[in-house]
């Protein structure tokens, strides 16, 4: 579901990606040549310091959401990619060094309905995902709009289930009547954090990787989602769209009863595993979503279009657990999102709209981090 939030913007319009940076200066050494040959690499643009280098892993079709395996070795990620037979989000599996630019990966979800948000468990063998297969073969409608605004479909034929490496699924871990979705796993391997509807509201939930000990973490009104752990466990980072007004408050309640949510204003939110010290992180107006702790476990990246006059562009953006030191970390004309950095935190993957010709592919890239 978190994917469905850049379809909304970039839907609106593309514009052009930055041009290639300039060539190295042809009397420089050959050793400073080889040092800044990364920084020459047309997919960094000049501003982007903290790349090291960069490679671009697909080459069509909408990818997002790539996750590493706990050993670093593997990514899941969802696609709809028309080249691989698949018209709605379905789940693939890559090796960390690979590339799809003329090759399919293995499917490991079910091929029908709509999934979201597969993340590994510990034993990398295993994987967790959020489905509607049990309720339609065919992919749901996506809606785009509403009364001239953007919307969010809720659908309440999602559940969460576990899934082998070859696709084959082996426990299914909800079974609320309405939205269960959105589950990523801690890095200390003992909980997976999930959006539900069943409180009447979307909540975020933990629950044990076998799906008991099912705890509400979150009780405000709003659309509390898309949530991480940091790398110790000990606290969640989430979005959340809060209505605050009346009238905000009684149109998110009607677009929520007709399975819809409006996700042009979140801010982040962070709070203790357990949902105890919650506090507001950002207050910059827009959309702020997709955040994920830095390895330190004092800074997140997230995605944001605070700065954007239209919707967008969207960009990676690092800020400190206490809400100081904002910075920007790409600098895109389009859409930069889902940062996920590898357990080891030599690795971060996103998804771009960068190479892509002028159109509206979105494609999943790994860059080398540097501080």
């Amino acid at each position: 579901m978190k994917k469905l939030l850049f379809i909304l913007f970039v839907s609106i319009s593309i514009l052009s990606c930055k041009n290639d940076a300039a060539k190295e200066d042809d009397n420089k050494s050959e050793g400073v040549k080889e040092e800044t040959a990364d920084a020459q690499n047309p997919l960094i643009y000049p501003e982007e310091t903290h790349f090291k280098s960069i490679r671009q892993v697909t080459f069509g079709g909408d990818n997002a959401e790539a996750y590493w395996s706990f050993d670093d070795k593997q990514l899941v990620f969802q696609s709809n990619n028309a080249d691989w037979n698949v018209g709605c989000d379905q789940m693939f599996l890559m090796n960390a060094d690979e590339t799809f630019k003329d090759k399919m990966p293995p499917m490991v979800s079910t091929g029908k309905g709509r999934t979201t948000c597969a993340y590994f468990l510990p034993d990398n063998k295993h994987i967790i995902y959020a489905s509607t297969h049990l309720k339609q073969d065919e992919c749901p409608d996506t809606p785009l709009r509403k009364n001239g605004k953007y919307i969010w479909p809720i659908y309440d034929s999602y559940d969460i289930f576990v899934a082998d490496l070859e696709g084959n699924i082996v426990k299914q871990l909800t079974n609320e009547v309405g939205y269960d979705a959105e589950p990523t796993v801690s890095p200390k391997g003992d909980k997976i954090v999930f959006t539900s509807t069943r409180s009447g509201d979307l909540e975020l939930y933990t629950m044990n990787l076998d799906g008991t000990d099912v705890k509400q973490i979150t009780h405000e009104l709003g659309y509390d989602g898309g949530a991480f752990f940091s790398p110790d466990g000990s606290k969640l980072i989430f979005r959340s769209s809060r209505p605050k007004t009346e009238q905000e408050i009684q149109e998110y309640k009607d677009l929520l009863a007709e399975g819809l949510v409006e996700p042009t204003n979140m801010e982040l939110y962070i709070c203790n595993a357990d949902g105890s010290d919650l506090r507001q992180l950002t207050d910059l107006g827009n959309a702020n979503w997709s955040p994920f702790f830095l390895p330190s476990g004092d800074k997140v990246l997230f995605s944001s279009n605070f700065e954007a006059e239209r919707g967008f562009p969207f960009n990676l953006y690092m800020i400190d657990i206490d809400g100081k030191n904002l910075k920007r970390v790409t600098h895109g004309e389009t859409f930069d999102a889902f940062p996920v950095f590898s357990n080891d935190g030599k690795y971060l993957a996103f998804s771009s709209n960068r190479n892509n010709g002028g159109g509206r592919d979105t494609n999943l890239f790994i860059a080398e981090w540097q501080d």
